[in-house]
Protein backbone atom coordinates (compact mmCIF):
# COMPACT_ATOMS: atom_id res chain seq x y z
CA UNK A 1 0.00 0.00 0.00
CA UNK A 2 1.69 3.42 -0.80
CA UNK A 3 -0.97 5.50 1.07
CA UNK A 4 -4.63 6.44 1.86
CA UNK A 5 -6.00 10.02 1.68
CA UNK A 6 -9.48 11.93 1.82
CA UNK A 7 -8.46 13.60 -1.03
CA UNK A 8 -6.58 16.77 -1.81
CA UNK A 9 -3.48 15.39 -3.13
CA UNK A 10 -1.54 17.34 -6.04
CA UNK A 11 -2.25 14.55 -9.39
CA UNK A 12 0.90 15.47 -11.47
CA UNK A 13 2.85 14.77 -8.02
CA UNK A 14 2.00 11.72 -7.44
CA UNK A 15 2.52 10.61 -11.36
CA UNK A 16 5.76 12.05 -11.23
CA UNK A 17 6.14 9.17 -8.24
CA UNK A 18 4.53 6.47 -10.15
CA UNK A 19 7.14 7.72 -12.88
CA UNK A 20 10.11 7.77 -10.22
CA UNK A 21 9.32 4.54 -9.23
CA UNK A 22 8.64 2.68 -12.04
CA UNK A 23 5.46 1.55 -11.11
CA UNK A 24 3.60 -0.01 -13.86
CA UNK A 25 -0.12 -1.16 -12.57
CA UNK A 26 -1.55 1.32 -9.60
CA UNK A 27 -4.87 0.12 -8.14
CA UNK A 28 -7.04 2.68 -6.03
CA UNK A 29 -9.88 1.50 -3.65
CA UNK A 30 -12.36 4.13 -2.50
CA UNK A 31 -15.75 5.59 -3.31
CA UNK A 32 -16.85 7.89 -5.92
CA UNK A 33 -13.77 10.21 -4.70
CA UNK A 34 -11.55 7.08 -4.71
CA UNK A 35 -12.52 6.49 -8.21
CA UNK A 36 -12.24 10.23 -9.07
CA UNK A 37 -8.91 9.80 -8.20
CA UNK A 38 -8.30 7.23 -9.97
CA UNK A 39 -9.23 8.51 -13.41
CA UNK A 40 -7.54 11.65 -12.48
CA UNK A 41 -4.42 9.70 -12.36
CA UNK A 42 -5.15 7.88 -15.31
CA UNK A 43 -5.36 10.69 -17.71
CA UNK A 44 -2.13 12.54 -16.08
CA UNK A 45 -0.14 9.10 -16.88
CA UNK A 46 -1.45 9.60 -20.27
CA UNK A 47 -0.69 13.49 -20.38
CA UNK A 48 2.56 12.97 -19.14
CA UNK A 49 3.42 9.88 -21.85
CA UNK A 50 3.93 7.52 -18.42
CA UNK A 51 2.57 3.78 -18.90
CA UNK A 52 0.87 2.80 -16.37
CA UNK A 53 -2.52 0.68 -15.47
CA UNK A 54 -4.96 2.45 -13.02
CA UNK A 55 -7.38 0.12 -11.84
CA UNK A 56 -10.07 0.94 -9.47
CA UNK A 57 -12.36 -0.72 -6.85
CA UNK A 58 -15.80 0.30 -5.55
CA UNK A 59 -14.80 0.55 -1.54
CA UNK A 60 -18.15 2.38 0.25
CA UNK A 61 -19.76 1.86 3.42
CA UNK A 62 -22.40 4.17 1.87
CA UNK A 63 -22.98 1.82 -1.32
CA UNK A 64 -23.57 4.88 -3.19
CA UNK A 65 -21.45 3.91 -6.53
CA UNK A 66 -23.13 4.50 -9.80
CA UNK A 67 -24.74 1.13 -11.47
CA UNK A 68 -22.59 -1.39 -9.06
CA UNK A 69 -25.32 -3.76 -7.33
CA UNK A 70 -23.06 -3.14 -4.22
CA UNK A 71 -19.13 -2.00 -2.69
CA UNK A 72 -17.67 -3.90 -0.50
CA UNK A 73 -17.69 -2.53 3.08
CA UNK A 74 -21.00 -1.93 2.64
CA UNK A 75 -22.43 -5.30 4.18
CA UNK A 76 -20.10 -5.10 6.96
CA UNK A 77 -21.00 -1.48 7.62
CA UNK A 78 -25.00 -2.50 7.73
CA UNK A 79 -24.10 -4.94 10.33
CA UNK A 80 -22.06 -3.13 12.47
CA UNK A 81 -24.59 -0.10 12.26
CA UNK A 82 -27.37 -1.36 13.15
CA UNK A 83 -26.53 -1.87 16.44
CA UNK A 84 -26.05 1.69 16.93
CA UNK A 85 -29.63 2.31 15.30
CA UNK A 86 -31.56 -0.12 17.04
CA UNK A 87 -30.96 2.34 20.11
CA UNK A 88 -31.27 5.48 18.23
CA UNK A 89 -34.64 7.45 18.42
CA UNK A 90 -33.71 11.29 16.92
CA UNK A 91 -31.54 11.79 14.43
CA UNK A 92 -30.08 15.65 13.99
CA UNK A 93 -27.92 16.82 10.81
CA UNK A 94 -27.11 19.78 9.48
CA UNK A 95 -25.41 20.61 6.50
CA UNK A 96 -21.96 22.41 6.54
CA UNK A 97 -20.95 21.80 3.38
CA UNK A 98 -18.39 18.93 1.86
CA UNK A 99 -14.88 17.75 2.37
CA UNK A 100 -12.08 17.32 0.40
CA UNK A 101 -13.51 13.93 -1.19
CA UNK A 102 -16.88 15.72 -2.17
CA UNK A 103 -18.74 14.12 0.00
CA UNK A 104 -21.40 16.03 2.21
CA UNK A 105 -20.21 17.14 6.30
CA UNK A 106 -22.98 16.62 8.63
CA UNK A 107 -23.27 17.71 11.91
CA UNK A 108 -22.33 15.53 14.92
CA UNK A 109 -25.20 14.61 17.18
CA UNK A 110 -23.13 12.64 19.49
CA UNK A 111 -21.52 15.73 20.88
CA UNK A 112 -24.85 17.81 21.19
CA UNK A 113 -26.96 14.54 23.19
CA UNK A 114 -23.77 14.50 25.26
CA UNK A 115 -23.79 18.15 26.06
CA UNK A 116 -27.94 17.63 27.13
CA UNK A 117 -27.05 14.93 29.04
CA UNK A 118 -24.47 16.27 31.55
CA UNK A 119 -26.48 19.79 31.74
CA UNK A 120 -29.77 17.68 32.53
CA UNK A 121 -28.02 15.14 35.27
CA UNK A 122 -25.88 18.50 36.43
CA UNK A 123 -22.70 16.41 36.89
CA UNK A 124 -23.89 13.49 38.61
CA UNK A 125 -23.93 11.32 35.89
CA UNK A 126 -20.30 10.28 33.53
CA UNK A 127 -21.42 10.12 30.12
CA UNK A 128 -19.13 8.44 27.59
CA UNK A 129 -19.90 9.07 23.30
CA UNK A 130 -18.39 6.06 21.03
CA UNK A 131 -19.03 7.88 17.46
CA UNK A 132 -20.84 5.19 15.64
CA UNK A 133 -19.18 6.12 12.45
CA UNK A 134 -15.98 5.12 13.88
CA UNK A 135 -17.56 1.65 15.06
CA UNK A 136 -18.42 0.78 11.78
CA UNK A 137 -15.17 1.78 10.38
CA UNK A 138 -13.20 -0.50 12.91
CA UNK A 139 -14.36 -3.94 12.76
CA UNK A 140 -13.22 -7.21 10.73
CA UNK A 141 -15.37 -7.10 8.06
CA UNK A 142 -17.91 -9.92 7.29
CA UNK A 143 -17.18 -13.32 5.75
CA UNK A 144 -19.20 -12.37 2.59
CA UNK A 145 -17.49 -9.00 2.50
CA UNK A 146 -14.21 -10.74 2.66
CA UNK A 147 -14.89 -12.95 -0.30
CA UNK A 148 -16.45 -10.61 -2.37
CA UNK A 149 -13.59 -8.28 -1.85
CA UNK A 150 -10.98 -11.34 -2.66
CA UNK A 151 -12.89 -11.43 -5.82
CA UNK A 152 -12.94 -7.66 -6.87
CA UNK A 153 -9.18 -7.75 -6.00
CA UNK A 154 -8.63 -10.79 -8.58
CA UNK A 155 -10.23 -8.80 -10.64
CA UNK A 156 -8.46 -5.72 -10.45
CA UNK A 157 -5.33 -7.43 -10.98
CA UNK A 158 -6.26 -9.56 -14.33
CA UNK A 159 -7.39 -6.42 -15.56
CA UNK A 160 -4.04 -4.41 -14.87
CA UNK A 161 -2.72 -7.28 -16.91
CA UNK A 162 -4.25 -7.39 -19.58
CA UNK A 163 -3.43 -3.87 -20.15
CA UNK A 164 -6.61 -1.94 -19.21
CA UNK A 165 -6.53 1.71 -17.23
CA UNK A 166 -9.04 4.13 -16.42
CA UNK A 167 -11.60 1.20 -15.48
CA UNK A 168 -13.52 0.13 -12.49
CA UNK A 169 -14.43 -3.78 -11.63
CA UNK A 170 -17.77 -3.98 -10.13
CA UNK A 171 -20.34 -6.42 -9.77
CA UNK A 172 -23.94 -5.54 -12.30
CA UNK A 173 -27.22 -7.50 -12.37
CA UNK A 174 -24.85 -10.31 -10.57
CA UNK A 175 -22.17 -10.45 -13.14
CA UNK A 176 -18.63 -9.16 -12.79
CA UNK A 177 -17.31 -6.60 -15.23
CA UNK A 178 -15.66 -3.52 -16.09
CA UNK A 179 -16.73 -0.27 -16.27
CA UNK A 180 -14.79 2.99 -17.11
CA UNK A 181 -14.18 4.61 -14.30
CA UNK A 182 -16.15 8.25 -16.27
CA UNK A 183 -19.34 6.14 -16.28
CA UNK A 184 -19.31 5.48 -12.10
CA UNK A 185 -18.55 9.04 -10.92
CA UNK A 186 -20.51 10.87 -13.33
CA UNK A 187 -23.10 11.15 -10.63
CA UNK A 188 -23.79 10.01 -6.98
CA UNK A 189 -26.11 6.66 -7.01
CA UNK A 190 -29.20 7.83 -5.51
CA UNK A 191 -32.43 5.97 -3.91
CA UNK A 192 -36.11 6.41 -5.73
CA UNK A 193 -38.35 7.25 -3.18
CA UNK A 194 -40.76 6.36 -5.37
CA UNK A 195 -39.10 2.68 -5.85
CA UNK A 196 -39.72 -0.91 -4.84
CA UNK A 197 -36.39 -0.43 -2.39
CA UNK A 198 -37.44 2.66 -0.39
CA UNK A 199 -40.76 1.27 0.03
CA UNK A 200 -39.60 -1.96 1.61
CA UNK A 201 -37.49 0.08 3.88
CA UNK A 202 -40.82 2.15 4.84
CA UNK A 203 -42.44 -1.30 5.28
CA UNK A 204 -40.00 -2.52 7.46
CA UNK A 205 -39.17 0.27 9.56
CA UNK A 206 -43.37 1.42 9.89
CA UNK A 207 -41.82 4.28 8.63
CA UNK A 208 -44.60 7.10 7.24
CA UNK A 209 -44.73 7.95 3.96
CA UNK A 210 -43.44 11.97 3.39
CA UNK A 211 -43.18 11.94 -0.08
Amino acid sequence: MLGTSRGGANVKDIVKRIDLWGLNMVFVVGGNGGNAAANAISEECAAQGVVCSVIGVPKSIDNDILLVDRCFGFETAVEEAQRALMAAKDLLAGHKGTDASGNPILADIGPFLRSGFKKYFKGEADIKYIDPTYMIRAIPTTANDRVYCTVLGQGAVHAAFAGYTDITVGLINTHYVYLPISTVIQAPRRVNPKGRRWNRLLTSINQPEFV
